[in-house]
């Protein structure tokens, strides 16, 4: 059997992983996983800064090589050059003033989701859960900053979503995929009851998905824990 040509570096724990795996798997790209956590060696033989994900390319133009693509936009445009179809950009006639507007959508969830969803909120709460030692009211007033900027994000997210659909309506994008592995996540913890109807209805639209199922199995959503 032939190798897959790609190879991707991080745990399906890891949100941005996730993401360039959700992509692999619409697309419909062979790939194989190593699972690691950042910051091990794994991590920084593949990574300068030990991050996740990395994607390694073995092949290009049926030459062989190992090139390391790192950083998660980065890859997406590496996948979206090799199988430019199925389409993950925004399309003519969409509830997008310009496919720019995608992109906006990406960079948010990247730069501010990220952090405003797992660290302040996602992260401490599972710890908490997993610990057992502070009581509810404890962890409430622990956590009680980050669900004010969870907050803020979730409204922001939602005005730049169409009311239907997908973030862009009909067409599924990469904005989708870069939100998903967020609120599949936040869905895990009791502050999901803070999401909005259209979130909720988007994210179990998103569930139907055939990549969502594939990319399901060792994330926080399945309640599954970091790699030891």
């Amino acid at each position: 059997m032939t190798d897959p040509p790609y190879t991707l570096i991080g745990t399906a724990f890891s949100t941005f992983t996730r993401t360039i795996a959700l992509g692999l798997q619409y697309k419909k790209l062979k790939y194989s996983q190593i699972a690691t956590k950042p910051q091990t060696r794994i991590a920084q033989e593949a990574h300068p800064f030990a991050y996740l994900p990395t994607l390694i390319i073995h092949e290009i133009d049926g030459k062989k090589v190992n090139v390391k693509l790192r950083e998660s936009q980065a890859i997406v445009r590496f996948i979206d050059r090799v199988a430019p179809e199925p389409s993950l950009h925004v399309q003519v006639g969409s509830d997008a003033v310009m496919p720019e507007k995608m992109w906006e959508f990406v960079s948010f969830a990247a730069s501010y989701g990220f952090p405003m969803i797992e660290h302040t909120v996602v992260k401490p709460r599972v710890k908490a859960l997993d610990e057992g030692v502070l009581s509810e009211a404890e962890v409430q007033d622990q956590i009680k900053a980050g669900v004010v900027e969870l907050e803020r994000y979730l409204a922001v997210a939602e005005s730049l979503m169409a009311p239907d659909g997908f973030v862009f309506g009909e067409q599924l994008t990469w904005a989708d995929f870069f939100l998903f592995p967020l609120l599949a996540d936040l869905r895990a913890v009791p502050e999901w009851r803070l999401v909005s109807d259209r979130l909720k209805r988007w994210a179990a639209q998103m569930d139907t998905l055939d990549a969502v199922k594939a990319t399901a199995e060792g994330t926080l959503s399945v309640g599954a824990r970091p790699l030891d």
